[in-house]
């Protein structure tokens, strides 16, 4: 054992049985429901019952810090990708660093306390303080939530954005899928979703006040959406057929849309 965890553990002998710790299980529990700022409460909670007033103040610091930096991060990676990742796999994330955390820094007294069989607090406890945590947390991001919710403009950019990744994923299709799935997709999928980001386009041209710079990149992804749906028709006519006399015209429209894109800001 450490010998600094002997001393500390040698100091805390006088009190036995006086005290509760909160469990590595515990702590694992209120983190993933309550993010870094529950494990701060909870590690705070530890290290002030075994006589470290500092620490505590340092793991409470380092939990608000913590679950800031989380969700900023979630707020920056794209809605495509975000839709992605499988929704408990975040939470998993820092839940395991937390655990790793926990064990450098108590993890030889926690044993110890469990070997004495001195108490400790129930897991009922954590998970409430967990869910706390997420009501703060929720009660924090709703302002940020609501504010993105007014704003017309980008949550129908947002959707736009949500149905061309939908939409696009027919290039990933041509060289592995079948010749019928791949017209399926463009009938059933690709087109019906460009045609939708016509309709929120024009939607989102009827906002009020929308400034000079949006009514452009309106107009611009207007024509990118049109001519997307005039490539998809092409290239399934071209994979019906079995022919590559549509190639000069689908070669022209490509071209067209990277004109588009980089006018946009999109290259």
């Amino acid at each position: 054992m450490n010998p600094k965890v002997e001393t500390i553990a040698a100091q805390l002998s006088f009190r036995e049985g006086t005290f509760k710790l909160y469990s590595q299980k515990a702590i694992a529990l209120a983190t993933y429901f309550g993010g870094p700022l529950a494990a701060g409460i909870l590690i705070r909670r530890n290290s002030l019952n075994l006589g470290n007033e500092k620490q505590g103040r340092t793991a409470l610091i380092a939990g608000i810090v913590g679950t800031i930096l989380v969700f900023w991060g979630i707020f920056q990676i794209p809605e495509p990708i975000i839709d992605k990742i499988p929704n408990p796999l975040i939470p998993a994330i820092y839940t395991g660093i937390v655990y790793w955390i926990v064990e450098k820094l108590h993890g030889d007294i926690l044993k110890k306390h469990k070997a004495e069989k001195n108490g400790f607090y129930s897991n009922w406890k954590a998970a409430g303080i967990g869910l706390a945590c997420l009501a703060i947390i929720v009660a924090a991001l709703l302002p940020f939530v609501l504010s993105d919710a007014r704003n017309p403009y980008d949550a129908g950019l947002g959707k736009f954005t949500k149905n061309e990744h939908e939409a696009l994923k027919l290039y990933e299709m041509q060289n592995r899928n079948s010749k019928y799935e791949i017209v399926s997709f463009i009938n059933n999928t690709g087109i019906p979703k460009w045609k939708e980001n016509i309709g929120i386009l024009n939607e989102m041209s009827g906002i009020k006040n929308i400034s000079d710079r949006f009514k452009k990149q309106n107009a611009l992804l207007l024509e990118y959406s049109k001519l997307r749906i005039e490539s998809y028709e092409l290239i399934s006519k071209a994979v019906q057929n079995e022919t590559s006399e549509y190639d000069s015209e689908i070669n022209r429209i490509t071209s067209r849309i990277d004109e588009i894109l980089k006018e946009s800001g999109n290259p």
